[in-house]
């Protein structure tokens, strides 16, 4: 019988769907104006293309479909943008007041605290109604909410509220039409949809079976495993799987949707039910489960993908898999085309396409070779994956995992189980608790092994990389990812590469036998990348240091000092107790001996609970005052303000000013400081002069440039979170800095930044990146 419609409908789709990504992506970024530009040239070409008399072959039917496709792509992109850029919210004034009636469209999730330290979520909403005073519309629209976790938290999707909020742009690509900055409470005015009750219900459930059933670590994971409910998750666990390559497992993906949906059909088949019975019985267990773990975009995509996997594993046929795929990337970015930008729909896509057409050939290669089945799928699978996403995680985020197959393929063998069995307490858990809190202690076993493989191999060292972030970064892993495949070739490119590898491999262990990985065995200081935080460690000898500051709870110096090999901290500097700088402190105990806590003397005005693991961990708190010395290994810090003598009207300017006397040099670290805590300092009279400046504020336009000047630094670190949203480093900060000739830094942009001693015995810096 021939096969003559398959290829056709696969050359057809993929192009085109990949057409429609690309012209999705062009829109959202540069806007409906070069859209609309480019779907009337798409649009003339093919119009052109079918007025001349061509002959219809393949390639021609192929080219016409991609440029229908892409029209019509551009043509939609260009209303959505339109739509979004005309929107009231988005053409009022930044700060504007404004009462809005919306409903969540998903989950609250935690965001980093305030300089305040009070918890934020962030929260998308749709809108219905926007008034600002006597203006009142109604809308529609979607919107970017952050406010308080106090009375946010609870909200389900679908829940109309109405609340008071500060109107401001919305930031980056997509259709968003604005974000709303909210102090208050909200108001509900409905009550969420049934359904959604029903969710929520069964995933608190859930979660409260897995509390009292397993230990914190792993009652935190299985609901992440099982319906994408990471509330409970450790950030240690998150660090551990994201460094392990294990991130994807705690987030809902296509491979959830394929185990549900395959044990739904093994039981059927099981009981002798017919096909069609079977087929209408997995759609049911599809859409309860997307309802469970929430219908959103990312949801959605995952039912999409993970369907299509399993209609290649059920069909056996990867040519009819490819083309469901290409056709559900169309539809998915026709009514969501904001996923054209997001990594996560990037990565689900290219995995999926993998598993749907190079895992299988791997897969005969290895069996051939008389590999065990099992074995063969397990190794096929993971690296396959491996391979496709690599270069998408090193261009979104600078990293490469080199332990994520392998930790993969150690964890394969329990995520299916797990899944399973974790959606049968999940069901459970909603009619006989008890009997849920019972079989979940079946998952106990199998958490702890995932748990372990990820601890073990986020430790290894070198267990990541860092390459450039971007195109650079995604080419770099490209080409060695085409050498590999190369090598693979002939037997002779084979022996070759061995030879390579196994010189390599010597080579490595020997300087990592000789030689302590970076910044090497002369480090100083190093400023941890933490995000929009601070959090510096001073080198006090082998295995020992001292931190001043810890970042913010949800991304402290914990990974840091794991990777600076710091056991034991003798004093931990916590310049003022906002969370961007003493969020970390549990973290920083937790697995170290630490001596004691040093904060300033005006640390309390805001409140003292960031200093409540201190009380837990038995570590003693003591105050210092201008005049103190801490001794840190051959460094000496020197606290020299704030002055005595000023009267402090903020929580920054109440913050410790520290002067560390290094081998290098000095350094100077002025926490969140700000213009009149600095003026103050300069009208003391103490001398602030330094080698190095860790710039006070995360580069905030409060450091006035006199400052500056009066520091006279060499080099000026800046701590700072990527894309932030209070527009740190201030560009006039930053220039001030360029035109006194400094060599600046950011963490954004370089990682962890380490002043070392050269061979010279000269003060110098190495970036991680």
């Amino acid at each position: 019988m021939s096969a003559g419609p398959a290829p056709q409908l696969d050359a057809r789709l993929l192009p085109a769907a990949f057409a429609a990504w690309a012209v999705t992506l062009a829109g959202l970024w540069t806007g409906p104006a070069v859209t609309l530009t480019l779907g009337v040239s798409v649009t003339g070409i093919a119009l052109l293309a079918l007025g001349f008399r061509i002959p219809v072959d393949r390639h021609v039917r192929v080219g016409l479909v991609v440029l229908v496709v892409a029209a019509g792509f551009s043509g939609a992109i260009t209303i959505r943008m339109w739509s979004a850029q005309t929107h009231p919210l988005a053409e009022w004034e930044a700060g504007t007041r404004v009462t809005v009636v919306a409903a969540p469209t998903d989950d609250p999730r935690p965001v980093r605290s305030g300089f305040d330290g009070a918890p934020r979520v962030r929260l998308p909403v749709a809108l219905h109604h926007v008034s600002r005073g006597p203006e009142s519309m109604s809308v529609g629209g979607r919107a970017v909410v952050f406010a308080p976790a106090e009375g946010w938290s609870e909200l389900l999707p679908g829940q109309q509220i109405t609340m008071r909020a500060r109107v401001h742009p919305a930031s980056g690509s997509g259709t968003d039409v604005a974000i709303l900055r909210v102090e208050g409470a909200p108001r509900a005015i409905a009550d969420p949809p049934p359904w959604q009750r029903w969710a929520g219900t069964i995933r608190d459930r859930f979660a409260a079976a897995c509390a009292s059933a397993l230990t914190p670590a792993a009652a935190g994971l299985l609901p992440g495993l099982v319906v994408g409910d990471t509330r409970g998750l450790a950030d240690d666990v998150r660090e551990d799987f994201r460094v392990a390559g294990l991130a994807h497992l705690t987030a809902v993906s296509g491979a959830n949707v394929s185990i549900v949906l395959g044990a739904v059909l093994l039981l059927v088949r099981g009981a002798g039910v017919g096909p069609r019975t079977g087929a209408v019985l997995a759609a049911i267990a599809l859409v309860a489960f997307v309802i469970v773990v929430r219908p959103t975009p990312s949801v959605v995509r995952a039912a999409a993908m993970g369907s299509v996997a399993l209609l290649a594993l059920v069909a056996g046929r990867e040519r009819a898999a490819l083309p469901a795929l290409a056709a559900s990337v169309g539809v998915l970015l026709l009514i969501w085309p904001d996923l054209a930008a997001d990594v996560g729909f990037a990565l689900s896509v290219v995995a999926t396409g993998a598993l749907v057409v190079v895992a299988p050939v791997w897969v005969q290669r290895l069996r051939a070779r008389r590999w065990p089945r099992a074995v063969a799928e397990t190794c096929a699978m993971s690296l396959a994956a491996y391979v496709v996403t690599a270069p998408v995680i090193a261009a979104a985020t600078g990293t490469v995992s080199l332990v994520a197959v392998a930790a993969n393929i150690l964890v394969a063998p329990v995520v299916a189980p797990l899944a399973v069995l974790g959606s049968f307490v999940s069901v459970l858990a909603a009619v006989w608790p008890a009997a849920a809190e019972i079989a979940a202690r079946g998952a106990a076993p199998m958490l702890w092994w995932m748990l372990t493989v990820a601890d073990r191999a986020a430790d290894l060292p070198s267990a990541e990389v860092s390459v450039p972030q971007g195109v650079p970064g995604a080419s770099l892993v490209h080409a060695v990812t085409v050498a590999g495949w190369w090598v693979t070739r002939s037997a002779g490119a084979r022996r070759f590469g061995a030879i390579v590898a196994a010189v390599g491999l010597v080579v490595w262990l020997t300087v990592r036998a000789v030689l302590p990985s970076w910044p090497g065995p002369e480090w100083v200081l190093v400023a941890c990348d933490v995000g929009q935080g601070d959090a510096l460690v001073f080198s006090a000898g082998a295995g020992r240091a001292v931190v001043v500051d810890t970042g913010t709870e949800e991304r402290s110096v914990d990974r840091c000092l794991r990777r600076l090999g710091i056991g034991e901290v003798p004093h931990v500097v916590l310049t003022h107790l906002h969370a961007d700088h003493a969020g970390g402190l549990a973290d920083v105990l937790r697995g170290r001996n630490v001596g004691e806590i040093v904060v300033g003397a005006a640390a309390s005005a805001g409140g003292t609970a960031p200093l409540d693991p201190a009380a837990g961990s038995g570590v003693p708190v003591r105050e210092a005052r201008a005049g103190d010395v801490i001794a840190a290994g051959r460094s000496t810090l020197r606290v020299i303000g704030p002055p005595e003598s000023t009267w402090v009207t903020t929580e920054n300017d109440g913050s410790l000013i520290v002067l560390a006397d290094t081998v290098v040099g000095t350094v100077l670290v002025a926490g969140d400081a700000e213009a009149p805590g600095l003026d103050a300092l300069l009208r003391s009279g103490v001398d602030v002069r330094a080698d190095v400046l860790v710039v006070p504020h995360h580069g905030s336009r409060t450091t006035p440039e006199r400052f500056v000047t009066a520091v006279g630094p060499r080099v000026a670190v800046i701590s700072v979170g990527a894309d932030n949203p209070y527009g740190h480093p201030h560009p006039d900060v930053v220039a001030a800095l360029d035109g006194l000739g400094v060599r600046v830094l950011r963490t954004d942009v370089d990682g962890d930044v380490a002043v070392v001693r050269s061979g010279g015995g000269a003060l110098a810096v190495v970036t991680d990146r």
